[in-house]
């Protein structure tokens, strides 16, 4: 989070609306306060004027009701009075009769006007109807205000004459200023005293906001172990607590919620399904590793992309689709080399209120269940056809001997023999299946013997020999020396027998039949080569399948089962060893099988001695 600059911060804002809330209360009280003052002073001023032009009045009255033979005596008497009332604020006092002529002049430079009559307005409303104007001007000269007034002398009633006072009122506005500088500088300081308390005031209310700010970072962080400081019992105290509390709250929330996704994700990590979930825009927000592996995706490319385009569906349903519409959908990968289905099941993830939040496909390799199950109708229907055929066979030669054709001596012989040959091969059918079974068991023993191989095999290749056609030649590559191998004899020799037998069946007139064994790294390899018609290569990997034939019709006609080397393949591997084959067409097949060798041979082959 970036730092809080302190002109940004809360403390300061509080700080100053607090100030500034003072400073306008103070304006507010000052501008009251001095209007106030000023109407006051310039009232007092006024008043105290007018009483001491109303002594005057008084005193030039008396002057006037005096008998004088000369006007010169009663102007120089004035003179005397207003000489008295000279002061600093009284600018000029002049003393007008009642026909309007100056009769006296308190400023000695104004004597010229004495005896002349005065234009004045307000001195003759004054001497007409006994009005005491006054006004305040500005001196065109000094720019300085003056308070200019006429009052009327009254002797017994009657108007005798008028006083016209011009005052100067600088010294009143001058303390009104010095007051209000007095007021600004008061203001000031308690200002300053009032940014101080303010900032103290707004500390002790952020500081348990800064704490708590400082400690939703540390939440954002992980850290739960902090509190905030309790500074109080009021508003901000119990903030404090109930945030703590919260903070609690949220750490166990916390503590659960990260359970559950550590849960989830081992979970999702262990699943050998493939998850994928979506948005409710069907983006994909989630993968586990299996169901990247099956779609052979990276995780971080398909994140945020659609689901429908990422399984490949986007040329048959929409989104909308697969999360009204669609269950279950099989996604064939399959190549010409390799088979791969993948099977999806489609669950909405939706609230209690129906909406619809996303989707969630969850995948299943379910290409060992096909093939499974390929095999088990190809199975089915191989044993059915394979049952079927003999007893086709058999009933219509016994519908033929029943209806007479056993009393003809040269054909009932022969059906009865097809009938038997079919028969045995129906038994031969029955009990291969019943080893299969037998061998795909688990709870399937062997009678395991020490058996010297090498011997063995010989024995096992003279029988062949003496019973075998003559147009096949036996050719043998076997060790000198003897090896001792722990096996079921019954069952390698059926192994052998099954192998021998379809050597027998695909040579050639002339052909050679090569066996050999090779001992290397604790085991034997056996191999059986004939000089057949060979096997396609992409048949080859197919012939030790259950019923598989390369030929079918040949097979049968030769009295196969497609069996033989399902069940020599069952027996190989039991004894913990493996059966392939390599071919080229033309050219003849070779059949390999390993068989594991144990124990010491020099051992083994001292105490074979002895017996």
């Amino acid at each position: 989070m970036r730092k809080q600059g302190f002109f940004r911060s809360i403390h300061f804002k509080f700080a100053l609306i607090y100030v500034l809330l003072i400073l306008i209360a103070m304006q507010i009280i000052g501008v009251y306060f001095v209007d106030r003052l000023e109407l006051r002073l310039v009232e007092n001023f006024k008043v105290s004027l007018n009483e001491r032009v109303n002594m005057l009045a008084f005193s030039i009255e008396q002057e006037m009701s005096k008998d004088r033979e000369d006007e010169s005596t009663l102007e120089d008497d004035i003179r005397v009075i207003l000489q008295d009332y000279e002061s600093e604020d009284i600018e000029e006092i002049r003393v007008i009769d009642n026909k309007s002529k100056v009769i006296g002049s308190s400023d000695p430079y104004s004597q010229g006007i004495i005896g002349r009559k005065t234009n004045e307005d307000m001195v003759k409303r004054t001497l007409l109807v006994g009005d005491n104007p006054d006004y305040v001007r500005l001196d065109e000269k000094t720019l300085n205000r003056m308070y200019v007034s006429s009052t009327p002398i009254r002797s017994n009633g009657d108007i005798v004459g008028a006083i016209y006072l011009i005052a100067k009122m600088e010294n009143v506005y001058d303390d009104i200023k010095e007051i209000n500088d007095i007021f600004v500088t008061g203001t000031g300081i308690a200002m300053a005293i009032t940014a101080l308390l303010g900032i103290s005031v707004a500390q002790t209310i952020t500081r348990p906001i800064s704490a708590m700010r400082k400690h939703v970072v540390e939440l954002g962080k992980g850290n739960f172990s902090k509190k905030v400081k309790v500074y109080g019992n009021d508003e901000i105290g119990q903030l404090a607590m109930t945030f703590n509390n919260l903070s609690n709250k949220i750490q166990d929330a916390q503590a659960t919620t990260e359970g559950e996704r550590r849960k989830l994700a081992s979970v999702l990590a262990h699943m050998t399904d493939g998850v994928i979930a979506t948005d409710r825009k069907g983006r994909i927000i989630l993968i586990n590793e299996p169901a990247a592996n099956m779609l052979d995706v990276s995780r971080e490319t398909v994140l945020n992309q659609s689901i429908v385009s990422i399984l490949g569906l986007d040329e048959q349903y929409s989104f909308e689709q697969l999360v009204h519409d669609i269950d279950t959908e099989i996604l064939d990968f399959s190549t010409s080399k390799k088979q791969y289905i993948i099977k999806v099941s489609f669950s909405v993830i939706q609230k209690e209120t129906g909406f619809i939040n996303g989707l969630i496909a969850v995948l299943y390799d379910v290409t060992e269940q096909e093939k499974i199950e390929s095999e088990r109708r190809e199975f089915v229907a191989n044993v059915s056809h394979e049952l079927r055929t003999p007893l086709t066979t058999m009933r219509s030669y016994l519908e033929a001997l029943a209806e007479g054709a056993w009393k003809d001596e040269n054909i009932a012989p022969q059906f009865l023999n097809v009938t038997q040959t079919e028969t045995e091969r129906m038994i031969r059918l029955v009990n291969d299946l019943l080893q299969l079974s037998k061998l795909d068991s688990k709870d399937y023993r062997f009678s395991k013997e020490m058996i010297n191989f090498t011997a063995y095999f010989h024995r096992v290749i003279d029988r062949f020999e003496m019973t075998k056609e003559q147009h096949v030649s036996f050719t043998r590559s076997l060790p000198d020396k003897p090896i001792y191998l722990e096996m079921d004899q019954d069952k390698i020799t059926q192994v052998l027998d099954n192998i021998i037998s379809n050597a027998l069946k695909y040579s050639p007139e002339g052909g050679k039949i090569t066996f050999q064994v090779k001992e290397h790294e604790g085991q034997i390899e056996v191999s059986v080569r004939d000089e057949g018609v060979g096997i396609p290569k992409e048949n080859l990997d197919r012939i030790f399948d259950r019923f598989y034939r390369v030929d079918k019709a040949r097979t049968r006609k030769l009295g196969g089962t497609g069996l033989g080397l399902a069940i020599a393949k069952e027996m190989v591997e039991a004894h913990g060893g493996r059966i392939w084959a390599t071919s080229e067409e033309g050219i003849g097949t070779t059949v390999f099988f390993t068989l594991p060798i144990v124990g010491d041979q020099e051992e083994l082959e001292d105490d074979w001695d002895e017996v």
